[in-house]
């Protein structure tokens, strides 16, 4: 039988781009093939055979390592990719962030017949839902019903009789919680039955679904997870005079749910896989605990009160219907604003306590003379998290497993609060060392329109407080504390090469410092002296840096927080030590940061 001589080529597994691709081929096919292929010019056929072939190669070789790094959380890089990740570890995207804050009320209303005090009757209740906007045209929205009869509220002459002097108009003044943003309402037409049905929304910056109805009147309830049967309906308190409670929580089954995915495409509605025959989401009690006849043995009759809500098709899918979505969309840019910035009523949602016996003029009056301003600045985290803070957040998630044990939980719970109720910048969880029991301070900090630091306001610590206590440890006690604000500065001297322009040396050293310090430290993160002098020794035209020195800057743009760069400079003086309670900032880069050419 013949024998084939001809020797194997080698391949080199380690040759996966294109050049070095083509390179081997181009060497196979001139060792092993010279009587086929001998013209091998960029002008050949041959030539354009193995550039083919290489490209294919390449692409083949892209595509693999592409896979295989977004197959892990590590190594992942798409954005939507980490998130799919984060979901399997029990993290849940919170969407763009929002601004919460509080709100002064002003409202006019006629003197009664005595002339003291205010007419009761005209008294308005202003509701959850009246907007908001700015000077700068952000949407605000009041996110409780401000009734502007309550005892505590100041109630001062406004208008008097010219002639008599008596009272004819009261100014009454309230206070009330708003949240950036504006309500708009999609429609979305749905076709036949289909098994976990996802709907994409079309608007962007949604940070909160309101309510999802069908052209039925049936409701569907926004849920954690499908597997979840059991929400908690606000309903209005009708004893809400005497116990001052305005809303009462009713526990309530549902069959029609989903849950909201957000990711970078937007937001989507995920729903399940049941359909209308699939049944309510109750199941029968003697399917449960009561003993059936027919059977030749008897379980216990003890039971978890859940399997009575249990249903294996999580929820019922729409289909051949209308789906109609009310949501909230947060201002596209930047929800943060300045002291007394807030000061147009957009739309008014007022209610009276009988209207039919008030007068249609004074009514209107009442109406058109709401006011309302903001006594201190509103701000919250305007940015979204970077892909390397969602896998941080991923990675404290998984072990936090719902509840709150470590100071790494803590954080992770604090970062996952859901973004309809306010959201931070940064934030640290230190034992309390004066504290003999567990008591644990949370440090946070804002953001400032301008994208600046500030402390954090009252409405969101309040919120963050609430959230953690459902999950927190029974003797752990929590206290939301503002962190310590530090503004740096950066001096510096470089040396520059013999032949470069020193102008744009200079321009480029201060150019990089910002670029670098541009990102918000962490709480607690010190400044690495070595980490400034690598950047700026790699700036081109710089030869060496001579000298690099911080300084505590202070001033009326600045915060008033000093620290002293000897003392809390480390031993071997490479790193400024930053205290567990504070932040580092370098708050104007262009000015905080000076240089000079030595």
């Amino acid at each position: 039988m013949p024998t084939d001589n001809k020797k194997t080529p080698s391949i080199n597994y380690t040759n996966r781009e294109y050049e070095t691709i083509r390179e081997d081929l181009n060497q196979i096919a001139e060792r092993f093939y010279p009587d086929t292929f001998q013209d091998f010019s960029e002008a050949s056929f041959g030539s354009m055979m193995l550039d083919a072939v290489a490209y294919v190669g390449d692409q083949l070789s892209f595509y693999l390592d592409y896979n295989v790094n977004e197959s892990f959380l590590d190594t992942s890089y798409q954005f939507n990719n980490i998130l799919r990740h984060g979901r399997i570890m029990g993290y849940k995207n919170s969407g763009r962030p929002s601004t919460y804050g509080v709100v002064a009320l002003y409202v006019l209303v006629p003197a009664s017949t005595t002339a003291i005090g205010p007419d009761s009757r005209y008294i308005p209740i202003i509701k959850r839902g009246t907007t908001f906007s700015s000077e700068n045209g952000l949407n605000f929205v009041l996110t409780e019903d401000v009734n502007m009869a309550e005892s505590t509220n100041p109630v001062v002459v406004a208008r008097a009789n010219p002639t008599t002097g008596a009272p004819t108009f009261y100014a009454i003044k309230s206070y009330g919680k708003v949240v950036s943003g504006f309500f708009n309402t999609e429609t979305i037409d749905i076709e036949e039955f289909r098994r976990f049905r996802r709907i994409q929304l079309t608007e962007p910056n949604i940070s909160e679904i309101i309510s999802v109805f069908d052209s039925d009147g049936n409701e569907y309830f926004e849920v954690e997870n499908l597997s979840q049967d059991t929400v908690f309906k606000r309903l209005s308190n009708s004893n809400y005079k005497n116990d001052n409670v305005p809303s009462v929580l009713k526990p309530l089954l549902v069959n029609r749910k989903f849950v909201t995915i957000f990711d970078s495409n937007g937001v989507s509605l995920q729903f399940g896989s049941g359909d209308e025959l699939a049944g309510d989401a109750i199941a029968e009690p003697q399917s449960v605990a009561i003993e059936i006849f027919g059977k030749s043995y008897v379980t216990d009759t003890s039971f978890d009160p859940s399997t009575l809500v249990s249903n294996k098709y999580y929820g019922i899918v729409p289909q051949n219907t209308t789906l109609t979505v009310l949501y909230r969309q947060t201002n596209p840019v930047n929800s943060n604003v300045a002291a007394n910035s807030i000061n147009n009523v957009a739309s008014r949602i007022v209610e009276f306590e009988d209207v039919s016996v008030l007068a249609a003029p004074s009514v209107a009056a009442v109406r058109t003379s709401i006011e309302v301003t903001n006594e201190t600045p509103i701000a919250g985290n305007v940015s979204n998290p970077t892909s390397a803070e969602i896998k941080q957040r991923i990675y404290d998630t998984f072990p936090t497993q719902n509840r709150a044990v470590t100071q790494r939980d803590y954080e992770n719970l604090v970062y996952r609060m859901p973004s309809n109720f306010g959201s931070i910048k940064r934030c640290s969880v230190q034992k309390d060392p004066d504290s003999q029991k567990r008591n644990l301070n949370v440090y946070v900090v804002s953001e400032s329109p301008e994208g600046k630091l500030e402390n954090t306001n009252n409405t969101i610590k309040e919120n963050i407080k609430t959230w953690l206590n459902h999950y927190r440890m029974i003797n752990d006690t929590v206290d939301i504390l503002d962190t310590f604000i530090i503004n740096l500065g950066i001096n510096f001297v470089v040396k520059p090469e013999t032949n470069a322009n020193k102008f744009k040396v200079l321009n480029d050293c201060v150019n990089a410092l910002a670029k670098e310090f541009s990102t918000p430290f962490f709480v607690g993160e010190p400044i690495l002296m070595s980490k400034i002098f690598n950047i700026l020794n790699n700036v081109p035209g710089v030869n060496d840096t001579v000298k690099v020195q911080l300084v505590n800057k202070q001033g009326s743009n600045y915060s008033n927080v000093f620290l002293s760069i000897n003392e809390n400079m480390s031993p071997d003086g490479d790193s400024l030590v930053c205290p567990k309670n504070a932040i580092f900032e370098i708050k104007f880069p262009q000015v905080d940061i000076k240089g000079k050419l030595r």
